[in-house]
């Protein structure tokens, strides 16, 4: 299969995972861009942070049309994760390839398990500012080292800490996906001039398309299906992953 077929075929999955869960499509654009399209761990993570912008916009603009979006709490959150974005963006052109590696194994494992576990999380009574800046600090670290919007984490963060209802944690994690993305992007907006963006074009164009079918996935078929779905692909990425850095 070509490596053009190959990114549409990827982006398609990344997009329905965005937006039928808020989280696992972007933590699958890493390797999907390294053992399918042949990119290096660094210009993947820069590559994974343009392609999770646009998706994630597309995938949050639907959530928004269906009232799902907490916008200041989703602002908030986001706001603390602003500094550790950038500074783990600026930072991570410095990290050996094979240690990106490794940190995004254990990273999609620790993800695949949250999904196969498939326990929702519990909301609070009160919410701690210094939990929920510890939380978006977090986030934002995540985002900028590996280039993931981390859905996975925001989600039940967003639950548990700012006690945002599940029904509106998908969407309002990707408001704090973008932010994050792109502030992360932004420290690291030299690197793009080198990127293959004949691969990375259609891999995005399918990517927002799927994300569109992934919002109206999410309302047919059960949460807990999809997350064991994309927990076993993830968990088999990891160990895929894991195996590469060390061999």
């Amino acid at each position: 299969m070509s490596a053009f077929a190959l990114a549409l075929l990827a982006g398609a999955l990344v997009g329905v995972a965005l937006g039928a869960l808020g989280a696992g499509g972007s933590i699958l654009t890493v390797p999907a861009l390294i053992y399918l399209l042949g990119f290096d761990p660094a210009s993947a993570t820069t590559a994974s942070l343009v392609i999770v912008i646009v998706t994630s916009v597309t995938a949050l603009v639907a959530h928004a049309r269906a009232g799902a979006v907490r916008w200041r709490a989703g602002l908030l959150f986001a706001a603390a994760g602003v500094l550790p974005a950038a500074t783990a963006g600026a930072l991570s052109a410095r990290i050996p390839q094979s240690v990106l590696t490794s940190m995004f194994a254990v990273l999609a494992a620790v993800a695949a398990v949250r999904m196969l576990r498939r326990r929702a999380p519990r909301g609070r009574a009160s919410v701690s500012a210094a939990r929920a800046a510890g939380a978006g600090a977090g986030l934002g670290a995540v985002t900028g080292f590996l280039g993931v919007g981390g859905g996975f984490l925001a989600v039940p963060a967003l639950v548990g800490v700012l006690a945002v209802p599940m029904g509106a944690a998908v969407g309002t994690s990707l408001l704090v996906i973008v932010a994050n993305a792109l502030v992360a992007l932004g420290a690291r907006a030299w690197t793009a001039s080198g990127l293959d963006w004949a691969l990375i074009m259609p891999f995005l164009a399918t990517a927002v398309l799927g994300a569109w079918d992934g919002r109206r996935l999410a309302a047919r078929v059960s949460p807990a299906t999809l997350q064991r779905i994309f927990g076993a692909v993830l968990l088999t990425v990891a160990a895929g992953m894991g195996l590469t850095a060390v061999l």
